[in-house]
């Protein structure tokens, strides 16, 4: 004969039995709430203030007090703070205005408008070169009032080029002042670099600059630094005497939509 399967509420019913004949409370019903909940008169007396009793305890220790800003609290050393814009090791510029730090600003702070490098001899009128790849970035602002200091701009940009440092003293006194141009942004020269425009190390090509091949300023590219900068001199002498001749001087397109010169939305 097969052994009947014992129903689980026969179960529960008895064990509710066994335990009202012992004397203890039922663990299904209200009385072992009730005893659970049971405490003494010294318990009771002090539940009303049991909250408090963190802030009792911290009322006596010492305090703690950051002189800042005359004493400035060092942060970490992955701290995000205001953007860097890096150069090589011979001065030019490893932005290649790419714009793909903008996509991936979700706050929209980021501007950034390429040119295309030109290797014509200044003396032709060229503009020369800012950085190894075919362009550069010729416009780059960052709105402060906007930036979330998230970091998604530095891990979307291909070449290193935009990173963050440690400095995070930012207040200011007018919106303008918040909105950082690229010769704010741009790190500043180091020893053995150039500043550019100025050509590519001779014999190197773009790929050679990333993997690390270049380690500063050869003299062909000091002396071409040197050359152009007294051709900038000698051109501002000339503005100041005579100023320019009218048949050099370019016209430009009228400034409409809230734009500024340089073509910068503000």
């Amino acid at each position: 004969m097969a052994e009947s399967t014992p129903n689980p509420d026969e179960s529960r019913r008895s064990d509710v039995a066994r335990r009202e004949q012992a004397g203890a409370p039922s663990v299904y019903g209200p009385e072992q709430n009730a005893a659970d909940n049971q405490g003494g008169f010294l318990s009771d007396l002090l539940a009303p203030i049991a909250g408090f009793g963190v802030s009792f305890t911290n009322q006596f220790r010492k305090r703690h007090t950051e002189e800042y800003p005359e004493e400035k609290r060092p942060t970490q050393p992955r701290y995000h703070g205001r953007h860097q814009l890096n150069r090589h090791p011979d001065g030019l510029e490893k932005c290649v205005g790419c714009e793909l730090c903008a996509w991936a600003c979700p706050a929209d702070a980021i501007l950034v408008e390429g040119a295309d490098n030109d290797d014509t001899p200044v003396e032709q009128g060229g503009t020369g070169r800012y950085s190894p790849g075919e362009r550069y970035g010729r416009v780059y602002q960052i709105n402060y009032l906007r930036c979330i200091f998230c970091g998604l701009c530095i891990e979307a940009c291909p070449t290193r080029a935009l990173t963050m440092t440690n400095f995070y003293e930012l207040a200011d006194h007018t919106r303008e002042d918040l909105i950082f141009e690229k010769h704010q942004l741009l790190a500043p020269l180091s020893e053995g670099m150039v500043s550019p425009p100025h050509p590519m190390v001779e014999g190197m090509e773009e790929r050679d600059y990333y993997q690390g091949k270049v380690a500063k300023a050869t003299p062909e590219q000091e002396e071409f630094a040197r050359e152009r900068t007294v051709a900038d001199a000698d051109h501002a002498t000339s503005d100041a005497v005579g100023g320019p001749d009218p048949a050099d001087v370019p016209t430009k397109p009228r400034d409409e939509g809230g734009l500024t010169e340089g073509g910068t939305r503000r």
